[in-house]
């Protein structure tokens, strides 16, 4: 899934909700509010706002990253997962947002 990472506007949150994908960050964090933080969620978002992706930041690194792709018509088509030891997970989604 390269060039879909980080390449949208970057903005800081508290946590995400839903066991859905893509998950939805929530609580925003000012700049302030992030340096004095061990956790917080740093999510990239595209000009129409789509979550195209979040690292979860633990004392400063990335403990775990979403990375998602979407259809034109706005539905998930893929998901990369990346724990914290590296491994990375890819997950598919036909054009109805369903498993493939």
């Amino acid at each position: 899934m390269t060039e879909r990472s980080t390449t949208g506007a970057s903005r800081c949150f508290l946590t995400y909700t839903g066991v859905k994908l893509p998950f939805k960050l929530v609580t925003p964090l000012g700049d302030s509010e992030v340096e004095n933080r061990n956790t917080y969620f740093r999510g990239y978002f595209d000009e129409q706002e789509r979550l195209l992706g979040f690292d979860k930041m633990v004392y400063g690194e990335i403990e775990m990253a979403h990375r998602y792709a979407y259809y034109p018509n706005g539905t998930l088509k893929q998901v990369e997962v990346t724990d914290i030891d590296g491994d990375t997970t890819l997950l598919n989604f036909d054009e109805r947002g369903e498993p493939a």
